[in-house]
């Protein structure tokens, strides 16, 4: 469902995967998205599924139907985002049946909606009123290959 009022996943409905994502982390967020607590609206989603390595897709797909049968949530809310072009991916194979299509949209419609949902409130983010743009975001990725150096 899209609405421009529609709320930003939160950091623990979201995981980004990478080769190096582990089984803990795949199966945590489908055992949140499967409990009975994931009937507070949350939307949980797996970015990147298909870099998942091989050995972890397989305990993705055993995680989700095993829990999927003993779930009592009829109405859960999982989303898996793959790469369309990512054909050799475990992940993209094993759960073809759910597969959608999702709509494109523009890039203008793209940075009108996070604009709206990434705005810092006045006088409440000095770190982020260090960036000098028309208007003020509380997220921005800054990439380093030192981590932890401060850069």
């Amino acid at each position: 469902r899209h609405t421009k009022t529609a709320p930003l996943p939160t950091y623990d409905e979201v995981l980004v995967c990478t080769p190096d994502t582990e089984e803990e982390e795949v199966e945590l967020i489908v055992r949140r998205a499967l409990s009975s607590d994931s009937q507070n609206q949350k939307i949980y989603c797996l970015l990147g599924a298909d870099k998942l390595a091989y050995k972890v897709s397989k305990q993705l797909e055993s995680h989700f139907f095993r829990l999927l049968q003993s779930s009592t949530v009829p109405d859960y809310r999982f989303i898996i985002f793959c790469n369309a072009k990512a054909h050799n991916s475990y992940v993209i194979t094993a759960f073809d049946t759910y597969k959608v299509t999702i709509p494109c949209y523009s890039t203008t419609e793209i940075q009108a909606y996070l604009s709206t949902h990434l705005k810092v409130p006045c006088g409440t983010a000095p770190v982020a009123q260090a960036f000098e743009e028309p208007y003020q975001q509380n997220v921005k990725f800054i990439f380093s290959n030192q981590a932890g150096m401060g850069r």
